[in-house]
């Protein structure tokens, strides 16, 4: 019974941040946006305080359900050891856990948030790779099935629904994801969570805390034959059955063991006594093994470290009557990336942002995609190839659990300057050919562009734009709009800070 609720809450819980990543029109955010909010590091590093104290209490009172239940990684390896049992019933066996592995892990990651390295935050952060894998593998596929729909509802004379672009944002974090993917289902099939115990930080924090949890699964020795079973069915590989022993501090709360054994030895209880001799026990012999004296330091600093932390190509495209290619735009040198406003700061994104792609994948115009650089890898930036940031969307703002980027209003945002228009006059058709254009300023919301005369004193020759970088709120609809190809001959530069104009 409890092995079905839990597998119920675990599927209901993976639908939904699932959903959260394909969703392209912004509805499934106003359900199941809260389910992005609740995950352990992010609300950490938004110092969502009742959230934290929620996962802790709940981890104190049940064990680490929330790695069985409500982490969508440990979900989705607990789908892949499912399929491994099928292969190879009673597969798994006890082993002794690997503290210092888990401890370094933390630290480092510890170290990463503190240093502000986003790329190691990124690929350590279990939400975030679940993220990643859903929007670079599964979201293209969604939408080329929603593309399917779309058409064949235009034949039949209905526009409920429409089709939208697949292009890859990045090839960097689609091979992370790939490889990510590939790595996490092998794990699994083989060996169960082996990621969760070894590598994942926020299943070592949540470990400590479990070893003491007043709910957990006990053995009762005098019912208990000594067959193994429940060892061999562990996908954490925390049972020593000879020695009747469980390692709660790895113990998903899965509630597998409690179904295989016949016996019925095995049961979910409310111990406290048993809890604290067994955390005792724990804590005694990982002192034996010589493991946990060095771990439990390092927990300890990595705790007060992470702590500070929080305080401190393309679709081709033809003109009308397909008489010729439009060559596509390249993306300009820039001497400072563009982050959305929202952000307040480029170190305030990478400081916070974990690189789940979830702002990514609710843009709406294609400006969003994640970085390619070494120290902000996979976190999002802007650019205007395919679209500019308009005025009215807000989307990203919404979404973002970690505080990466804070909540804004339109109203916010139409005075939010992210970054500045500069003009390039060697790419600008003016100049070039000698025809009028204007397009930059015409389609400028923030009415920063002006067109004057090429020629001062003659104001029959051909105008060409002049920026007001203290109206520019940096929204690239000069950028994206302008005719120019492959370059822009305006594109827009990036502030590290941002300011209100």
């Amino acid at each position: 019974m409890l092995k079905k609720l839990r597998q119920s809450l675990a599927a209901v819980s993976i639908i939904m941040v699932t959903l959260l990543f394909l969703d392209f029109t912004g509805t499934v955010h106003a359900w199941f946006g809260w389910m992005a909010k609740i995950q352990f590091l992010p609300a950490l590093l938004a110092l969502n305080l009742g959230v934290i104290v929620a996962l802790v209490a709940l981890t104190l009172l049940l064990g680490r359900v929330y790695c069985s239940v409500i982490c969508p990684l440990g979900i989705m390896q607990d789908g892949f050891a499912w399929f491994g049992k099928k292969a190879k019933k009673n597969r798994y066996s006890y082993s002794p856990a690997k503290n210092i592995l888990r401890y370094v892990m933390l630290v480092i990651m510890a170290i990463a948030i503190i240093a502000g390295i986003g790329s190691v935050v990124a690929l350590l952060a279990p939400y975030s790779a679940y993220g990643r894998i859903v929007q670079s593998i599964l979201a293209p596929v969604w939408a080329f099935f929603n593309n399917l729909l779309a058409s064949w509802a235009e034949k039949e004379g209905s526009y409920s629904f429409y089709t939208i672009d697949i292009w890859l944002k990045s090839g960097i974090t689609l091979g992370v994801a790939i490889l990510t993917l590939v790595a996490l289902g092998i794990l699994a099939w083989r060996n169960g969570r082996t990621y969760c115990n070894t590598v994942c930080p926020v299943g070592t924090v949540l470990g400590l805390l479990s070893r003491f949890s007043l709910f957990r699964p006990v053995i009762d020795t005098s019912k208990c034959n000594g067959c193994g079973l429940c060892a061999r069915n562990c996908k954490s590989a925390c049972i020593d059955s000879k020695s009747h022993k469980i390692d709660y501090s790895r113990c998903v709360t899965c509630m597998d063991c409690l179904s295989k054994c016949n016996k019925g030895a095995i049961s979910y209880a409310f111990s406290p006594k048993a809890n604290m001799k067994a955390g005792n026990e724990a804590i005694a012999a990982d002192t034996d093994s010589k493991n946990v004296d060095n771990g439990r330091r390092q927990f300890l600093t990595a705790g007060v470290a992470i702590a500070t932390a929080a305080a401190a190509t393309a679709q081709e495209k033809v003109v009308d009557g397909g008489l010729a290619v439009i060559e596509d735009k390249k993306i300009p040198h820039r001497k400072t990336r563009i982050v959305p406003p929202g952000a307040q700061s480029i170190r305030n994104l990478t400081t916070h942002c974990t690189a789940c792609q979830l702002c990514v994948s609710v843009c709406p115009n294609g400006v969003l995609r994640p970085s390619s650089d070494v120290l902000t890898l996979m976190q999002p930036e802007s650019s205007y190839e395919r679209g500019y940031c308009r005025p009215e969307c807000t989307k990203c703002s919404n979404v973002c659990p970690t505080g990466a980027i804070l909540p804004i209003s339109v109203a916010d945002k139409s005075s939010i300057q992210i970054g500045h228009a500069v003009w390039v006059k060697e790419n600008c058709v003016p100049v070039t050919d000698g025809v009028e254009c204007g397009n930059c300023a015409r389609h400028c919301p923030a009415g920063a562009i002006l067109m004057v005369p090429s020629v001062a004193g003659d104001d029959s020759s051909p105008k060409i734009p002049v920026v007001n970088t203290e109206r520019c709120i940096g929204c690239g609809a000069c950028e994206n709009l302008c005719p120019s190809r492959p370059f822009s001959a305006i594109y827009v530069e990036g502030h590290e800070r941002h300011r209100v104009i």
